[in-house]
């Protein structure tokens, strides 16, 4: 029982490391689980390319598969003795004819011993008309002239006929008009013809359906094969040149292994097996490469699943777009994936985590090295162009040289492979150029990934260091001493980071934060007051640490309440770290000697600095702010107030969260000594 409590204890001390596990497993789980299950061919072969392989014998009886040319040239053959079928409309013909002689009937007010001549005359130049036939609906029909053979449907008989051989309602008005006006004066022509005019209608029409369900019928009876390979028989020797025919009968094979998933359970499932041991190489190999690269990711449950999330947006809609529609992979917008990676983190791990994904990807991808190679070189340009990009005009650049870098990659690539151009289409132009349309959500989906896992762009700290921000203008309007500061700051750490490597751009844009809580009480900190009168002198010495701690709380609050990114919070939460309020504490002792003054009173709540750039910021502001009150600006004061000032924190334990080494420290130091007599225009005395 012991050995389970300690072995359980052991496992809550370890929950970072099984929440790591846990979400690879997860993500290996997905990917798994969505990629298709087809038994890969494992050759790779070019037209007109020798067998670079031993000589290959058929495993099994497969059958050889007609080219893409050769069905169309069939299907061509077929369709050219293949006619439009149009149908007589026999039940509107005869309805027609009954109203016609109704109409006639209730309007004959002429002569009653005429008025069967005229029934019957109507009702014969009725009959031959529409027997004929009234063509109509041939607007749809391309290329279709007088002569051209139709099959008409009547009473179930289908009978082959010209065009030419009916009417159009032109010519069937022209008809019944020649014919009245050779008629007898008995006749009422114009009852006569009114009535023809109105009823006549077209009664041979074109049925798109049945033409359809035709041309279907007869394609269907092709034949997609043309031949046999048994099983064992020779299909190709090594280093023979890969012929049209060879090369079809390798499809042939190749299409064969991609449908054995469908019936042979034994194969589907070791296919099944072989993608779990390639997908947890692959994310393994991650796993190990962070370790390496950027260990502080793998501490980062947020940046570790931002890093997945991305990858699985772009391996599970490549696996669907394989699975319905695999003539359209390259219109996936791989690009996308390098582009947020070098916008949240740097180009070596954008880099790696851009192969493995494609790794993935290619697994069931057809000519896996040529998509590989094509989206690998397309990656690196996207990564090199928008490195260290300080615009959003930047991204527009990159997708320009992403839709030319598919261009040349994929026109290199066809050359090589097929030895010309026929297979370089204006398709292909057509899909890269949809890829990059896609590739423009990079920036919404950065904004929604900076949501959604709370990271920072340099894009966004470039606009919240704009000292025109709401925030900042605030506290230059009513804390200007206090703005003025952590503008020196800013200089500061920007210099230091610079010198020693570092984020300089989040260290600047967090040390303009750093003091925001001063807004709350600005006139309590003497950069704010005029020097005429200190509120501190009415005020305990308690009450007036407090007023000074607080105003890292009271920053905090602020910038929550402005939404500033939590990276930012970081610097205000530790730019004092744990240190005393010095001042008020050594007062509180003189005034009260012999008491016991409880020190946590009087020390910030912390937390202590945790990287470079937290660090450096609380070195900036402690100096900056204490050489304003050095009375002798010289080169001596300065540098002895700097060495005393950052030595005392060092010992005060306050950077044993960072990796600041005893070198990065003395460099921190000599970049602030030049700076601040910079500063306060401080000569060097040089020896005599």
């Amino acid at each position: 029982m012991s050995k389970i409590s300690s072995y359980l204890q052991k496992l809550s001390h370890s929950y970072q490391l099984v929440f790591r596990v846990l979400v690879f497993l997860v993500t290996i789980f997905v990917v798994v689980w969505q990629m298709p299950r087809t038994v890969k061919f494992k050759y790779e072969y070019q037209k007109m390319r020798p067998w670079q392989y031993e000589s290959l014998y058929a495993p099994f009886n497969f059958p050889i598969y007609k080219t893409a040319e050769q069905l169309k040239k069939e299907e061509d053959e077929l369709l050219k003795d293949f006619y439009p079928i149009f149908v007589y409309d026999v039940y509107a013909t005869n309805s027609n004819k009954d109203k016609m002689l109704a109409e006639f009937d209730s309007k004959w007010n002429g002569d009653e011993g005429f008025r069967s001549e005229n029934r019957m005359l109507l009702e014969k130049l009725y009959d031959t008309v529409e027997n004929r036939g009234i063509i109509g609906n041939i607007s749809s029909l391309d290329n279709l002239k007088p002569e051209s053979m139709i099959e008409v449907v009547r009473d179930r008989i289908v009978k082959t006929k010209q065009l030419h051989d009916f009417y159009t309602m032109k010519t069937a008005t022209d008809v019944v008009s020649d014919y009245l006006s050779q008629a007898d004066s008995n006749i009422d022509k114009v009852l006569i013809n009114g009535l023809l005019l109105t009823h006549l209608h077209q009664n041979v029409i074109y049925s798109e359906d049945m033409t359809k369900q035709s041309e279907e019928q007869a394609l269907s009876s092709i034949s997609l094969t043309f031949g046999m390979i048994q099983k064992d028989e020779l299909v190709i020797t090594e280093g023979e040149l890969i012929s049209e025919e060879k090369y079809n009968i390798l499809n042939s094979l190749k299409t064969e292994y991609s449908m054995m998933d469908e019936g042979n359970f034994i194969n589907r499932n070791l296919n099944l097996y072989g993608q779990i041991i390639l997908v947890s190489l692959v994310f393994v190999s991650l796993f190990f490469a962070l370790k390496l690269l950027r260990s502080d990711l793998l501490m980062e449950a947020h940046a570790l699943n931002m890093i997945l999330v991305m990858m699985l947006m772009m391996i599970i809609p490549s696996f669907l777009v394989m699975k319905y529609y695999p003539n359209m992979i390259y219109m996936m917008p791989l690009p996308i994936l390098a582009m947020l990676l070098v916008t949240f983190f740097d180009t070596r791990l954008a880099i790696y985590v851009q192969t493995l994904t494609l790794i993935i990807i290619s697994i069931v991808v057809p000519n896996s090295f040529s998509y590989f190679a094509i989206q690998f070189f397309v990656s690196l340009v996207a990564i090199f162009v928008l490195s260290r990009s300080t615009s959003r005009s930047r991204y527009f650049v990159t997708y320009a040289a992403v839709f030319v870098s598919y261009l040349i990659i994929k026109l290199g690539v066809t050359l090589i492979f097929d030895g010309g151009l026929e297979n370089y289409t204006w398709d292909d132009v057509g899909i890269f150029a949809m890829n990059v349309i896609f590739t423009m959500l990079t920036l919404p989906l950065s904004y929604l990934f900076e949501r959604l896992f709370g990271f920072v762009t340099d894009l966004t700290l470039l606009e919240l260091s704009n000292t025109n921000t709401p925030l900042l203008r605030k506290l230059a309007s009513e804390a200007p001493g206090t703005f003025q500061h952590v503008m020196q700051v800013a200089d500061l750490c920007e210099e230091a980071l610079f010198a020693i490597g570092g984020n300089m751009l989040l260290a600047r844009t967090g040390a303009m934060y750093h003091d925001i809580g001063k807004i709350k009480n600005p006139l309590f900190f003497t950069e704010n007051q005029s020097g005429k009168y200190n509120l501190h002198e009415d005020m305990s010495y308690y009450e007036s640490s407090q007023i000074i701690i607080n105003h890292v709380i009271g920053g905090i609050e602020i910038c929550r309440k402005y939404h500033v990114p939590e990276q930012i919070i970081d610097f205000v939460r530790t730019h004092h770290g744990t240190r005393r309020t010095e001042y008020f504490y050594q007062m509180e002792l003189r005034e009260n000697p012999g008491e016991e003054i409880d020190e946590a009173d009087f020390r910030y709540h912390g937390p202590i600095p945790f990287s470079k750039e937290t660090a450096v910021l609380m070195m900036a502001d402690s100096v900056e702010a204490a050489s304003r009150s050095l009375k002798d600006k010289t080169e001596e004061s300065i540098s002895k107030l700097i060495d005393g000032i950052i030595d005392a924190q060092v010992k005060d334990n306050q950077f044993i969260n960072t990796d600041l080494t005893f070198r990065d420290i003395t460099t921190i130091k000599r970049v602030f000594k030049k700076k601040l007599m910079n500063i306060y225009h401080v000569r060097i005395a040089y020896p005599v």
